[in-house]
């Protein structure tokens, strides 16, 4: 009896020091969600982000070329919500850094509490001599998001190099103690989990200054996801938060900020070396210059383009800087201008877009979301070249350092294309500078 009885206390006791350090799985929130990828400083740079509701203690990627054979850890911070409940989550970010690149990767994130199912990206090819293929669009919620099964369907397929998303997302982010953020995020995640997911912020972000935005998204670039450029292939893309001018409640230092940012990144640009590299510069915020929806003030209200009180308005440095596109959203439909500065045509010698005089504006805002669509009237601008209300996305194809390819795509017609234009640069010289006259 003495001796069953030692043995059952060794017993115990040896189970104590083995358990020691052990991980206490009282862990219910620890599953990884909303998964998504971005661009870091650098193309074969590869941020991860998602979310925890509870603390995981550490936020871990596994990868690798066919099977998981690397590891890379990172770091979360806490995120709570603004509104009553002050609800929060962990937001996890790991960054895979110099792969390799035109390389598929598969991974999955997570802790020893719980991992991720697998995702798979690809990295893009070097250099700049390459086919690069964009979705672009904005404003789509997740209710009545038309667009999102064909993005999700397109992504899965491998159909893009790249997704920017052009502001306003969830409607809203906050909504709901940020529940509705948190489920737009889990939507978007098919797509986004497996093609970096660029972002620029929109009116619908602002409430308690942008925190679900900022929070949520892990752009490159210097001010808290609000602007920030990167180079793929031979495109030099710009993202810009055209909120600045609107919610100044947050500081006039931000508009002033962005600005000089914004104009010491289009010089480095548009130097000669640079420009002969990526000749493409393509520029996109959320609110637009220009547009002609009929009954819509901010049609009006053009404070990104002409500034605040006639100082730090953007259109000025589009021409200067010879930037060649520049993408919105906002309005709940698609637009498309010709060659446009200042409300003046200036359409190419040789065609409207061959080698076009001025920037050409798109306004791809037609994604879908509860506030349904945004109309047109009867006599369209002079400036404007088609516009369509069919809830859609657009397609962009870079074929090289002369030829670009836009497609809007209207989920109204099943994915049937209804634009479709060419934007050619022929000239033997890299153009740095729009030719307005004065």
């Amino acid at each position: 009896m003495e001796l069953f009885f030692l043995f059952t206390l060794f017993s115990f006791s040896l189970a104590s020091i083995l358990n020691q350090g052990a991980v206490t799985y009282d862990c219910p929130y620890c599953q990884p969600e909303q998964i998504h990828i971005a661009f870091g400083e650098k193309t074969n740079d590869i941020k991860i982000t998602w979310s925890t509701f509870n603390d995981t203690q550490e936020s871990t990627v596994e990868y690798g070329e066919g099977i998981m054979e690397k590891e890379a850890t990172g770091s979360a911070t806490l995120f709570t919500d603004g509104g009553k409940e002050k609800r929060s989550q962990w937001i996890h970010t790991v960054l895979l850094k110099d792969l390799k690149f035109n390389t598929r990767y598969v991974y999955h994130v997570g802790s020893v509490y719980g991992w991720s199912e697998l995702f798979s990206f690809k990295t893009p090819p070097e250099g700049e001599d390459w086919l690069l293929r964009a979705a672009i669009y904005g404003d789509m919620g997740n209710k009545n998001a038309h667009s999102l099964s064909y993005l999700q369907d397109e992504a899965e397929r491998d159909h893009f190099d790249v997704i920017l998303h052009v502001g306003d997302f969830a409607y809203d982010m906050d909504t709901e103690d940020a529940r509705v953020g948190d489920e737009f995020m889990r939507q978007i995640q098919p797509l986004a989990a497996t093609v970096p997911y660029m972002t620029c912020p929109g009116n619908h972000e602002e409430k308690y200054n942008f925190s679900n935005y900022v929070n949520r998204f892990s752009m490159p670039g210097p001010d808290s996801n609000l602007y920030y450029s990167f180079d793929l292939g031979p495109v030099h893309f710009v993202s810009v938060s055209t909120e600045v001018y609107y919610f100044t409640e947050y500081g006039l230092k931000l508009i002033v900020n962005q600005y000089d940012w914004l104009k010491e990144d289009l010089a480095e640009a548009n130097t000669p070396e640079n420009r002969s590299k990526r000749p493409w510069i393509i520029l996109f915020g959320h609110r637009p210059m220009y547009c002609s929806n009929s009954n819509d003030i901010d049609c009006s209200v053009e404070l990104t383009r002409v500034g605040i009180a006639g100082m730090f308005g953007l259109e000025p440095l589009l021409i200067e800087f010879g930037v060649d596109v520049v993408i919105w959203a906002h309005e709940h439909s698609y637009e498309r201008s010709w060659p446009l500065y200042d409300n003046v045509v200036y359409n190419g010698t040789e065609g409207p877009y061959i080698n076009p005089g001025a920037p050409v504006h798109i306004i791809t805002g037609s994604a879908g979301c509860q506030e349904g669509r945004d109309h047109f009237g009867h006599n369209p601008f002079k400036w404007s070249a088609f516009h369509s209300q069919d809830f859609g996305y657009t397609k962009l194809n870079i074929y090289n350092k002369t030829h670009i390819n836009f497609e809007q795509i209207s989920v109204d017609l099943e994915g049937q294309t209804i634009d479709d234009f060419w934007l050619i640069k022929n000239n033997k010289n890299n153009r740095t500078s729009f030719a307005i006259p004065k």
